[in-house]
């Protein structure tokens, strides 16, 4: 399941993207126009910075602005910014201890085809594309 953490991360960036790269946009303003608390944005867009996906001006006039265009972006590396990995089951989490059922394991094929349509999916979506509606 994807958390509220992850979906505001991808409404910030969408939020950014949208606002361009000219100014940098003020934390406040993207949680009003988003109606998300500012204090819970600032440890959101912390952890974007700290990716390397959003830059912080600091001072009068200062705010975020995207460090890539947004087609540069896929949904999948924002969600796994903030959910981290989004392994369907723990055997087949990047750096999980090989399992010792997997040989004789009947869902393990079920668990690692559902992983990659669900990587494709978000890795396939870009930024740019939420932005069409």
């Amino acid at each position: 399941m994807i958390s509220t953490k992850g979906r505001y991360a991808l409404r910030v960036m969408l939020d950014l993207a949208r606002q361009g790269p000219e100014e940098p946009t003020p934390l406040k303003d993207i949680a009003a126009r988003q109606e998300i608390s500012k204090k819970y944005l600032e440890i959101i867009v912390r952890e974007l910075v700290a990716a390397g996906f959003v830059t912080g001006v600091s001072g009068k006039g200062g705010g975020y602005r995207l460090c890539r265009k947004p087609e540069d972006y896929s949904v999948g590396e924002i969600l796994e910014s903030a959910e981290g990995p989004l392994s369907a089951v723990s055997c087949l989490a990047e750096g999980a201890a090989p399992c010792p059922r997997a040989a004789d394991c009947l869902t393990l094929p079920l668990w690692a085809e559902y992983e990659r349509l669900t990587h494709d999916f978000f890795y396939g979506k870009r930024l740019s594309d939420l932005m069409q509606r």
